[in-house]
This record gives C-alpha cells, structure tokens and sequence, in this order.
C-alpha cells in the first residue's frame, strides 16, 4: 500500500495549535520527579493530603444507585429530568423556581463547558444578526470562554475586570463598559468565585450592575461553576443569578457545573475511570410559550451535537438535590471543602508575611474561592516551576486547594525568596 500524499491532504492548511496551558502544567508537574513537588496549576479539590477528595454524600448517592441496579438505557435527549429541575430549583431559589418554572427551558449539558457552549448555540440561532452577536468577557477570564465563544462566531469583546495596581475589581472599568455596550450584547458574568482572580462584586455592586443591563438591554449569561463551593453557602453564592432573574425579572442564561461543587470530575470504580461530568443549562424566558419554543430549539442542538447526555452523574447529582438527608450531608461536605480551602488562604498569607515576601499580601484575604491570583511576573512563576517545582498557571493564578498543611509553608518560604532575589 502507498503512502498519503500530503500535498493532496484536505487536511493541509491545519494550523498546530499548542496544547491547553493548564493541561500541558499538569502534565509536567506528573513528570517531575522531585519529592515536594507542588501542584497549584489545575482546579480541583484536594484534600489535606494533596489527594483527591469523594464527597460523602457523593459516594451515598451512588451507592444507592448500585444497589438498585446499575443500568445502562439513554436517557432522553434533554438529559434526566429530575435533574434538570433540580438543577433549576437550585440555581434560582425553591420560591422563585416555583412561580417561575413554566417560563424555564433546561439541559443536561457536559458539565460547565457544555453549558457554555450550547448557551452560544441557542443565543446564535435566536440572534443571527451579526450587530447582535457581541459577547464581552471580563478580563481576565477562564481561557475556555474565549475559545467557545469566538469558535461560534460571536465577536469577543473584552473588559478591564481586574485593576493589578490596587489588586482589586475595576469596578470604573466594568460601568464604562455597560454603558457602552450596544443593546441586545451579552455579558459573560462569573456567579461567584472569579477564576482566576477569586474577586466577586459585593451585593451593592451586583445591584448596580444589574441596573445597568436592564436600562441598556444587555442579556446576562452566568458562568455557575462554584455554586456552594466558593463560601459554603449556596444561597451566598447564587445571590446574583437570584437578584437578576427574580428581583430585576430579567431574561438570563445560567451555565451549571458540577464538577466542583460535588467533586464530578471522573470516577474510578473498580479500577476503570468512568467520566461523570454533568452540568446544566438554565434559560429564563419572558414568557412560558417562548420557554416551550425555547427547549424544543435546545433538545434539536443537543441532537445535532451529542444525541443525549451521559446518565451515572446526572443520577448521582439528582439523586442529592431531590434527597432531604443526602442535600443535607452535601451542605457539609461543601462547608469542608470551602472551609479548608479558606484555612489555606489564611496560612498562605501568613506565610508570606512571615517570610517577609517583599509586597503586600492582603489582597489573598480579599479575595474567595478556590483560586487565588498572586500577582507575579512571568519569570517568578517560571523560577518558582524550574527551582522550587512549584507549578502555577503563567499568570500567577493559584488553585488554593493544592495548598495543604505539609507544603504551604515550603510554597510560601519559595515565593518569598524568588521575590527577594528578583529586587
């Protein structure tokens, strides 16, 4: 048999693309053979012991699902539908889910990206018009956003977030960019816990930015990756979302995830990993005909793409929000997990003051959620990987949850000197 010819290849003009930074991070932290080797690139919970963490009632839910009888059937092309409403009820308070369910259109998506992306799919097909197809993004941001967005053609605008002066939210900057925006442009909007900067509006400034996007007819779209992971509380958390769609009676897209707030990474389970992510897209409508349009138009782009979603995590994740006793073991594994999450915070912060780490530091303690944003420069972080084998994202975006009682006090003794070696 002869060879391909390349020059005939209808896959030629294919440009290399580099791998995922974070992926490629993982990847050589894995290889690196160094005993105190630390990983604070990529976000997932770990324990105290740097060891990934099932969560009790996670691992209640899916007994239970065993010892019924493990199946395996499609589930509809909309996904489990006690988990969507549920799902639904979550994000948006029992009471307001209630009195406004027949105006809500759900999917089980692919976790958060998944949400994401069909979120894109649906506001695409609803508003082909290309002046109605800008998106603005915060930046910085998670590098995902960018990537499905523009991959959907919308035209990705971006915004000041993020001000590295003060090391706080640009708050000027985010009203500026409301009161330009055209009307009828989407605003990405992270629910809580900013990634990668860990630093969220206060309820005084989410009521301003609400009002904003009302008077300008701005379409809200919520990144919901950390609901009940970021304080321990899930009504804290889901405060914006509540405060858009109940109080303002806006018309928003919510995109769940899963994967953090119950650890629905994957499973390994008898020594096979099983993928489980399971995530949600929430649409609420103006009104109940455009929600039954609206879902019809999501089960026909769930089709074309993926036929219908996988069912173990669904199952696993219904089986919690619809259980009393199980939601009620979930509401302390997501205190244990934020909790040591901010323990870490705080000794981190010690550490570095400690150390003397040149520079203020209270902006860590400013900051929530699993990541915290250091504020480095490119050659630290690079220092830090190549001498201390300490592995971060490039932009000094930590995951705090790397961080645990036998190597914080390494991690910050190793900033500090970098620091004052850099002067």
């Amino acid at each position: 048999m002869g060879s391909i010819s390349t020059t005939a290849s209808r896959f030629a003009s294919a440009p290399y693309i580099p791998p995922d930074a974070i992926f490629a991070l993982t990847a050589e932290y894995l290889a690196d053979s160094f005993p105190k080797k630390v990983n604070l690139g990529q976000g997932a919970y770990r324990d105290s012991k740097a060891q990934p963490w099932v969560l009790p009632s996670v691992a209640r839910s899916r007994q239970l699902i065993i010892d019924k009888g493990l199946q395996h059937e499609y589930l509809p092309i909309l996904g489990l539908a006690q988990f969507r409403e549920k799902a639904a009820e979550l994000a948006l308070g029992p009471q307001s889910y209630a009195a406004n369910r027949n105006k809500i259109a759900t999917c089980q998506t692919l976790s958060g990206t998944g949400a994401l992306h069909l979120a894109g799919r649906i506001l695409a097909s609803c508003q082909p018009a290309a002046s109605s197809r800008k998106v603005y993004i915060p930046e910085p941001t998670w590098s995902n956003h960018h990537l499905v967005f523009s991959t959907l053609g919308f035209d990705c605008q971006t915004f000041r977030y993020y001000d590295p002066a003060a090391k706080t939210l640009d708050m000027d900057s985010y009203r500026a960019t409301l009161d330009a925006a055209d009307p009828g442009s989407i605003v990405v909007l992270h629910a809580c816990a900013h990634n990668p900067t860990g630093l969220d509006p206060t309820p005084a400034q989410w009521r301003e930015i609400g009002a904003i996007m009302k008077q300008r007819g701005l379409f809200p779209l919520f990144d919901a990756a950390y609901l009940g992971f970021n304080s321990g509380d899930l009504d804290q958390d889901a405060f914006a979302i509540r405060h858009f769609v109940t109080e303002l009676e806006l018309e928003a897209a919510v995109c769940l995830s899963f994967a953090k707030n119950m650890g629905l990474y994957e499973l390994t389970w008898m020594g096979v990993s099983v993928g489980e992510r399971v995530g949600c897209l929430v649409l609420a409508t103006a009104s109940a005909d455009i929600a039954v349009n609206s879902q019809s138009l999501l089960e026909s782009l769930q089709r074309s793409e993926i036929s219908n979603p996988p069912a173990f995590g669904a199952r696993i994740a219904a089986g919690i929000l619809a259980d009393e006793g199980l939601r009620g073991l979930w509401a302390e594994d997501l205190k244990t997990m934020s909790g040591r999450i901010q323990s870490m915070r705080r000794a981190l912060h010690e550490g570095l003051v400690r150390n003397a780490a040149p520079g203020n530091w209270d902006h860590l303690l400013r900051q929530s959620g699993m990541f915290g944003f250091l504020g480095l420069s490119a050659g630290a972080v690079k220092t830090l990987k190549e001498k201390h084998h300490i592995y971060m994202a490039g932009n000094s975006r930590i995951s705090i949850a790397g961080l645990n009682a036998d190597n914080v006090a390494y991690v910050a003794r190793s900033i500090a000197k970098v620091l004052e070696d850099e002067k």
